[in-house]
């Protein structure tokens, strides 16, 4: 199909203007007109980049793009060779950040819900476009249980901080970088919160708030919503997509 065409799918189904973000959503390097093999991934990296090469792609679509606000905006150094990777091979970069994060369906916070039998109750914060949202496990464990689940589902070993020493019933989660949202989770009386990432303050927002954490990483919590994606867009459309995931500790 045409590159606008592709474009027009993606808007239609992401509706990338309904939310503020942090980077462009969409097209962000243009390369060929036409889509006809795609390459998912996490984030558009060198490694990424250099796999769709190999594979004889037209078009990248990651949930880590480029061009974030507040990043060095001359296109210097490791941004230069990504860059020039891209339009030497005529590929086409296509991110979708926080569109991709909140998707009810194809999202990172739908999926993870899937794969960890949790059940959207709603957004954690007010508003349609919550970027954390809100439920309950669909079996209440104890919380070294649902660690235990994460680390097989997600092939990660989670940081945990359980204070409680009750099994969990309510749950909220953010997939990536979303550890400020416990505080938010402490004060809706939720009894554990799940994220990819911690910072110092994290454990004794935990600690004192009586809220289980677990951080699962940033990559492991976001693998599943550009795969589902990819995975659409194949069935609905008849594209050639492969998800191609570069790991990452983080």
């Amino acid at each position: 199909m045409k590159r606008s065409e592709f474009t027009q799918i993606l808007t239609e189904l992401l509706k990338p203007s309904a939310i503020k973000d942090f980077a462009p959503n969409g097209l962000q390097v243009e390369g060929s007109n036409v889509v006809n093999k795609v390459v998912t991934g996490v984030t558009a990296s060198q490694a990424l980049i250099d796999e769709a090469i190999s594979l004889g792609a037209d078009t990248i679509l990651v949930h880590h793009g480029y061009f974030w606000k507040g990043e060095q905006q001359t296109i210097t150094g490791m941004k230069k060779r990504r860059i020039a990777s891209l339009l030497a091979h005529d590929i086409n970069l296509f991110g979708y950040h926080l569109p991709l994060d909140i998707h009810p369906e194809l999202g990172n916070n739908a999926q993870l819900a899937n794969l960890l039998d949790m059940e959207v109750e709603g957004g954690l914060e007010s508003g349609p476009n919550s970027v954390a949202v809100r439920g309950r496990l669909q079996t209440p464990i104890m919380a070294d249980e649902f660690a235990q689940k994460i680390a097989k589902v997600l092939k990660r070993e989670p940081l945990v901080c359980a204070p409680r020493a009750k099994k969990i019933e309510t749950i909220a989660w953010c997939t990536g970088g979303g550890q400020g949202y416990i505080d938010l989770a402490a004060e809706q009386g939720i009894d554990a919160y799940l994220t990819g990432e911690a910072s110092e303050q994290t454990i004794h927002s935990a600690r004192e708030q009586n809220i289980d954490f677990f951080a699962a990483g940033h990559h492991a919590t976001e693998r599943y919503g550009i795969k589902a994606l990819g995975e659409y867009l194949g069935r609905q459309y008849g594209l050639d997509v492969t998800f191609v995931d570069i790991d990452n500790p983080v």
